[in-house]
């Protein structure tokens, strides 16, 4: 079994080096590792301080170097999926072809590019490199919502289609997806769940958070942590980078060294469950190989490093005297902020500009919501039996 491991932040706290880092460790180790990037603002050849692309390259032994560019897999390795799309949405396909038009549809090829290494079976780790955490979200999250949308859709998908077909281009102008067309879209839903389940699964994916010791930094940092466990990625690692060293004891830094152990401090408080590195403030840029090694030899010292260290199960049901309860740990949010609805087969929740439809256990199908409250940075929602049953 193979091991994902995704790193994200605020844009500027370094990242990217943490993750290359990581890479260069396990490779050292003897472990067939990949580094991939799907920020769209690649910078791993400046990294490594070579010509990085579409198509992996070794960069040290046992380590290659990916940075993923979602056209080029769209038209390479799932043209299929792109016909499917194109077949349902023909509004789209003009002379430049440009699915990448669509919202969500290139972090979604990044995934299950992902995805198709993770099960390729060559590498023993995918470190993954993302986009600042704001868009990381809105790929970690897709796969997801897309289903959802999808599982709306069918069954009764192919039966409407039938009906539909033979009158849809003459009357509307619509071409609608033959049957051939309609295998792929299931395929493409299957890929999807498939790619959920992957990122989700505590034994092989989990997210780690790279902060600084700054007020915007720490608030952000604060707020993906509970996002992620909204949507229930592990997060088992955080790193608190740029850490003034305190030979750094001039007038000058002696509030700045106030105000770092301020934060570092809140940080500690709202992460007590997560593992916790702090990384110095290094006096040179670490580019090379020789510099991440440095890092990696430096900081990266848990020997537990590359495992997955679940933190806390973030998502639980449980059977009660009056039914069942669902916990979710949702930290740093108080119950003012919290929208809770009610579907057919899910529960809805929306937090700030985030939703998730959570789709319930079969178990639950006869149940609906007779309370929720917040508790120790934990929802509990409360599910009875309905009263017509």
């Amino acid at each position: 079994m193979g091991r994902i491991m995704i790193f994200t932040g605020k844009g500027g706290v370094g990242k990217t080096s943490l993750a290359a880092a990581h890479a260069v460790k396990a490779a050292d180790q003897g472990m067939r590792t990949l580094l991939v990037s799907t920020d769209m603002a690649h910078n791993l050849g400046d990294l490594f301080q070579v010509q990085v692309g579409k198509i992996a390259i070794p960069v040290a032994e046992h380590l290659e170097a990916l940075e993923i560019d979602p056209e080029y897999e769209m038209e390479h390795d799932f043209h299929h999926m792109m016909e499917a799309i194109y077949d349902m949405l023909p509004a789209i396909k003009g002379e430049d072809d440009n699915l990448a038009m669509i919202p969500g549809v290139e972090e979604l090829f990044s995934l299950l590019k992902v995805k198709q290494i993770y099960e390729s079976g060559k590498y023993d780790l995918v470190v993954v490199d993302c986009a600042p955490t704001g868009e990381t979200l809105s790929l970690l999250k897709f796969p997801e919502l897309a289903s959802w949308y999808m599982e709306k859709f069918f069954p009764v998908g192919k039966i409407a289609m039938k009906v539909m077909r033979p009158i849809s281009k003459p009357l509307f102008q619509i071409k609608l997806p033959n049957g051939k067309a309609m295998n792929d879209i299931e395929h493409l839903y299957q890929e999807l769940l498939d790619l959920d389940k992957l990122l989700k699964d505590r034994k092989i994916s989990s997210v780690r958070l790279v902060s600084m010791p700054e007020k915007m930094v720490v608030e952000e940092s604060k707020r993906n942590y509970m996002y992620l466990n909204l949507y229930h990625f592990q997060m088992d690692g955080l790193y608190i980078n740029r850490i003034l060293p305190k030979e750094a004891d001039a007038p000058f830094f002696a509030r700045w060294h106030q105000l770092q152990e301020g934060y570092i401090q809140e940080l500690e408080e709202a992460f007590g469950k997560v593992p916790i590195c702090k990384i110095p403030w290094y006096d040179t840029d670490l580019n090379g190989m020789e510099a991440l090694r440095k890092l990696a030899a430096e900081v990266l010292i848990d020997e537990h490093l590359f495992d997955v260290r679940e933190v806390v199960d973030a998502e639980v049901y449980e059977k009660t005297e009056d039914g069942y309860e669902m916990r979710l740990y949702l930290p740093f949010v108080e119950k003012e902020e919290i929208e809770l609805h009610e579907g057919k087969k899910e529960v809805i929740l929306k937090i700030g500009n985030f939703k998730r439809d959570i789709m319930l256990p079969s178990t639950l199908s006869q149940y609906q919501i007779a309370g929720a409250k917040m508790q120790d940075q934990t929802l509990h929602i409360q599910f009875q039996k309905s009263e017509e049953e």
